[in-house]
């Protein structure tokens, strides 16, 4: 794909949604952090219906750490993998308070060190809480920059390397929310809904269908 389909990609996107942002509910960097924890194998439905009764109870490091594990598993337990994400998310709470002055670090190396926090959400915080430029791969992405032809690669780290490198600057900023959403309600998984894609006649992925 050549830069000048990728400029009018992201324009279409950016025309049809000026404003994107995560669909998780949050009101502070550290919500975000414990809200991006939870998503893992989640849906942001499901991390919002929890968080929607947990944060109005407990929403610094301080106060979700009072909760101890047990306490913390009966707000979060409708979501999976619960019972490890508790143990997770009190000792994430434990070094921000005990750290970083119970503050959420701007750092990657200081957020990828918390407990539960990989590169992905690492990024996630980052870019959304922070502004930074920078891209969380998540499996909606991998699809839709390998589907389409935007920035190809055979794992995560090379698409979100390969993203980084080759959406054009002016859209970096918000280029992870437009992808995932892109990927969330048009190109799903089993039945990319081509025909209402605002990017169809760019997408590779109809060239290749076509050929074929």
């Amino acid at each position: 794909m050549n830069k000048q389909k990728r400029i009018e990609i992201f324009t279409r996107l950016r025309d049809a949604n000026p404003n994107p942002t995560t669909e998780l509910n949050y009101s502070s960097p550290f919500e975000l952090l414990i809200a991006v924890i939870l998503s893992a194998q989640a849906t942001d439905v499901g991390v919002n219906k929890a968080t929607d009764k947990l944060f109005p109870v407990a929403n610094t490091p301080e106060a979700i750490f009072a909760l101890g594990v047990d306490g913390l598993k009966e707000y979060i337990k409708t979501i999976g993998l619960f019972n490890s994400k508790a143990e997770n998310v009190i000792k994430t709470c434990r070094i921000l308070v005990e750290k970083h002055s119970s503050q959420v670090p701007e750092r990657r190396e200081d957020l990828e060190a918390l407990p539960g926090v990989g590169r992905k959400t690492a990024n996630v915080v980052l870019n959304t809480a922070f502004g930074h430029m920078a891209m969380a791969v998540d499996t909606h992405i991998f699809r839709v920059s390998n589907r389409t032809g935007i920035a190809p690669g055979k794992n995560v780290l090379e698409v979100e390397n390969r993203l980084m490198r080759l959406v054009p600057k002016e859209f970096l900023l918000d280029a992870h929310h437009w992808l995932i959403l892109h990927g969330r309600y048009t190109c799903t998984a089993r039945k990319p809904k081509c025909g209402a894609c605002i990017i169809e006649d760019l997408c590779e992925f109809k060239e290749k269908r076509d050929y074929l």
